[in-house]
């Protein structure tokens, strides 16, 4: 399975929406994309989640290495996640207390 990554602005921010798998072959291919959107300018994301079938531990330390380079820039990094066995990833590792985690895109554009 291959990830695909769509951006599009909205509002000042830009939602990368993501499907597929993320693990240890097609992490690199999303911490790319958070590098050259930060590179460009862009601090303010949501990474939505809906389509992402599969999430490694190295998935989530693209998304942390994420977080921190728009925090380094006074940015924020939110996800869109609703699939239990995606949030219950979240929750295990405690991470669902440093992401902020949404129901959708709009609520994630309108808290961040």
């Amino acid at each position: 399975m291959d990830l695909t990554l769509a951006t599009r602005d909205v509002d000042g921010k830009t939602i990368v929406a993501v499907g597929g798998e993320i693990d240890v072959y097609t992490a690199p291919k999303l911490r790319d994309k958070i590098t050259e959107l930060v590179a460009a300018g862009t601090y303010d994301l949501v990474v939505d989640m809906e389509a992402v079938e599969f999430l490694d531990s190295t998935g989530l330390g693209v998304l942390v290495g994420g977080l921190k380079k728009v925090r380094a820039h006074d940015g924020s990094l939110h996800l869109v996640c609703t699939q239990d066995r995606l949030l219950k990833i979240f929750r295990i590792t405690g991470l669902a207390k440093v992401f902020m985690i949404h129901d959708s895109a709009d609520a994630a554009l309108a808290a961040s």
